[in-house]
């Protein structure tokens, strides 16, 4: 599996005439991880849905391989994609969100193939097949009939990544993937993550799973108030901060 190189480039977002992403700047070669840390409302979950154009940008750039998303929307070779076209975009990028965002109505099988079937038009049997060798790989083959108000939160989110490594994307983005989970389901989904969804992708993390952070990340980015603070590998970041805003947040969340 290889992935699609992202660059960020000067990214300006505002909600109203809160600035929550200052010019920030970020490069993630094709198949690295980046882990993105920081304290709450720092922008890092805003700029994973600006990747993917769930949020508009108001300055700046973003390159999704051949895509640039720009105040314009979605181009491609400097056209303008329209909806249909953007939502095919979307689907080389997998998103896992906090919050699961299963479809309370369909079953866990319903869940994984609405989009292969629907949007890809994917055959049905061939859908099946790919979410139920992949349901086998996170141990979950035999809630494939289940719905999710029946599957513990970890179990949700499981079949949240299986979801979104349905449609074979190039970038996969992760919002505190871990955040709504039990103490004791968090181990589990982290696992999946680490040894089946970003194995050979690009991939952002937003997590305060900062041991999770040095094990799995090629590069760690430390954000406060929308700005990037400090940037390098975890081992500089985590173990010689630079910069005493990162020294007293490592500090905080690892005592």
């Amino acid at each position: 599996m290889s992935g699609e190189p992202v660059a960020i480039e000067r990214v300006r977002k505002r909600f109203g005439k809160n600035e929550v992403l200052r010019g920030v700047s970020i490069d993630v070669p094709s198949g690295k991880t980046v882990a993105l840390i920081g304290p709450s409302g720092s922008g890092k979950s805003t700029i994973v849905r600006c990747i993917n154009h769930l949020e508009p940008i108001q300055e700046g750039r973003i390159a999704v391989g051949a895509h640039h998303i720009t105040t314009r929307g979605v181009e491609q070779q400097g056209r303008v994609l329209g909806g249909r076209e953007v939502a095919r975009f979307r689907t080389q990028i997998g998103m896992v969100f906090q919050q699961f965002n299963l479809f309370p109505h369909l079953t866990v099988m319903g869940n994984i193939i609405e989009a292969p079937v629907g949007v890809l038009k994917w055959p049905r049997k061939e859908a099946t097949e790919r979410a139920t060798d992949l349901l086998a790989k996170v141990n979950l083959r035999d809630k494939a009939a289940a719905y999710p108000a029946h599957l513990s939160g970890g179990q949700q989110q499981r079949v949240a990544i299986v979801r979104a490594l349905m449609m074979e994307p190039k970038v996969m983005l992760f919002d505190e993937p871990t955040s709504a989970l039990d103490p004791e389901l968090i181990g589990e989904v982290l696992k999946v993550i680490a040894e089946l969804a970003i194995r050979g992708r690009t991939s952002i993390i937003v997590t305060h799973e900062l041991s999770f952070a040095r094990d799995v990340a090629d590069m760690v980015i430390f954000m406060e108030q929308g700005a990037v603070v400090e940037a390098g590998p975890p081992t500089e970041v985590f173990d010689r901060p630079q910069k005493e805003r990162t020294k007293a947040f490592i500090s905080r969340i690892l005592k």
